[in-house]
């Protein structure tokens, strides 16, 4: 216990929050005392507290992102104000955006939409809408004859993952939230070491703060001293600041631009099981095969060049990613940013385009359920008109108040005929959408505000494609594991339901 506090206060994440916290307490402080010493100051102090509260009052966004900064202000008016000017910008920093910026213009004229998109119109009204929108907002155009295998483990995941690693030429590209050393990374780590001294091109992205609490600082350079090209997206420091908002939360693999892998798998050892940390870890994943892979890789470039000033040459490797004729229905690989590189909530409103033009069923695995209120109506809406919604989500929960929140979602759904089951064995990670059999989406894109508005994610929406059954199949098979969730264990206790119900308020900050 006592080596494990050590190990705690020693390590970057507590001595960078500790830092933050002292800023806090300065700012704090030296406000205090400017405001008590100089009139003035404090006069100005209060005409700065209107001046946000009424920019606040007139900002473009949907009422529930105000809300906690407006009840902030009526709490503590002349520090919140302060604090919403540091912390409440949600956006990508500016450097980063013109990096982004200059990126996306090579990597455009590649991604141009295909022919694909008359047949979907021919074929499917609702699959043409959705195709056309990830266009419109992501810039990602839909693929046919792109062959999809799906994982519904990560156990199954890492063994494919490595026998394809094994086979790369000429490039590989990885991105991933966590890496941890241990029995999932070390087999992968010895092929990219292995791949990089025969000459293949390897380079791995890692989200730093994802990593704080699994890798040491200095991991990116002992990776490049093994020919690995590594950096860590948006370093952490200890600045009290909105910066650590914007986390790379993807999970990509691209390999010569023929095969790429995407989902909610990590490569740490709780997602192959090795490691008990939740009860029985679930988690999936999609294998992609063919020309859809070049959104992938497009994806990956765009947030390598953004943190890097050795810039990839997108026009070599996007040339690259030239698949043959190899899976049948229609896919499109996107991606999800925070604004402005993406001026609206894209991974949402797909989920919502799904459940609104669901017919029969609609099949949802979440690990989290904090989200607006039109994500929760549209759920709710579908069932009411008939369609099957089912949500699974897990039973064991990572993160207890996150897991109370959740819940407390439970009630509204129940009653609106949604049916929720939680995964008895342990922790579902996995998120996906699964609708009408011919429907899905995989990917990284969890159903709550840090998702949803703040993170950097990617997923694979797909009409028709092979493994939408295999998806649909194991959400059946892993229901029968899990317990439903009645009207009465629907309704929280009176003090969970009103701490959950104060959180909510706050909840587009969590």
């Amino acid at each position: 216990m006592i080596d494990a506090i050590k190990k705690i206060v020693r390590s970057r994440f507590f001595l960078g929050a500790m830092v933050i916290l002292l800023e806090f307490g300065i700012l704090v402080a030296i406000l205090s005392w400017l405001i008590e010493v100089f009139v003035p100051l404090a006069v100005l102090a209060w005409v700065f507290y209107f001046v946000v509260l009424l920019y606040i009052l007139n900002r473009d966004e949907i009422p529930e992102n105000k809300l906690p900064w407006l009840v902030i202000l009526l709490i503590i008016p002349i520090f919140g104000s302060f604090l919403f000017l540091l912390l409440s910008n949600n956006n990508a920093s500016k450097d980063d955006y013109k990096r982004f910026e200059k990126s996306a213009k090579k990597i455009r004229p590649h991604m141009t939409q295909t022919n694909n998109i008359e047949k979907l119109k021919q074929l499917d009204v609702d699959a043409y809408a959705q195709a056309q929108y990830l266009y419109a907002g992501a810039k990602m155009p839909v693929f046919d004859k792109s062959k999809t295998t799906y994982y519904p483990l990560g156990e199954d995941f890492h063994a494919d993952l490595i026998k394809e690693l094994k086979e790369a030429k000429n490039f590989i590209f990885m991105e991933y939230f966590i890496i941890q050393e241990g029995k999932m990374w070390t087999p992968i780590h010895e092929v990219l070491k292995e791949k990089a001294n025969s000459g293949v091109e390897v380079y791995l992205m890692y989200d730093d703060l994802g990593c704080i609490a699994t890798l040491p600082e200095d991991f990116y350079k002992q990776l490049q001293k093994d020919g690995i090209n590594c950096v860590p997206c948006n370093k952490f420091k200890p600045i009290l600041s909105h910066i650590h908002n914007n986390r790379d939360h993807r999970k990509i693999t691209v390999i010569d631009g023929k095969v790429g892998f995407t989902g909610g798998i990590n490569l740490a050892d709780e997602y192959i099981n090795a490691y008990v940390k939740h009860g029985h870890w679930k988690d999936t994943a999609i294998k992609i095969e063919g020309e859809a892979v070049k959104s992938l890789s497009a994806l990956f470039i765009s947030i390598w060049n953004m943190q890097n000033e050795r810039q990839l040459d997108s026009d070599k490797y996007l040339f690259m990613s030239k698949g043959g004729d190899c899976g049948k229905g229609y896919v499109v690989p996107f991606g999800d940013s925070p604004s402005p590189i993406d001026t609206e909530d894209i991974g949402k409103t797909v989920y919502i385009n799904m459940l609104n033009c669901a017919k029969d069923y609609v099949y949802i695995t979440t690990p989290y359920l904090i989200c607006d209120r039109e994500l929760l109506n549209a759920m709710c809406n579908a069932a009411r008109r008939g369609v099957d919604v089912r949500l699974l989500t897990p039973h064991i929960p990572d993160k207890k108040a996150v897991f109370l929140m959740t819940r407390s979602n439970y009630k509204k759904l129940v009653e609106s005929c949604v049916k929720v089951y939680e995964y008895t064995p342990g922790f579902i990670h996995a998120k996906s959408f699964v609708s009408d059999d011919k429907f899905a989406v995989c990917g990284t894109i969890n159903l709550d505000y840090r998702s949803l508005v703040h993170h950097f994610e990617c997923g694979a929406w797909m009409y028709n494609t092979e493994c939408i059954k295999d998806m649909r199949d194991d959400f059946i098979e892993t229901q029968r594991k899990s317990q439903a969730i009645s009207k009465e264990q629907a309704t929280l206790p009176f003090f969970e339901k009103l701490f959950a119900n104060v959180m909510k308020v706050f909840s587009p900050l969590l």
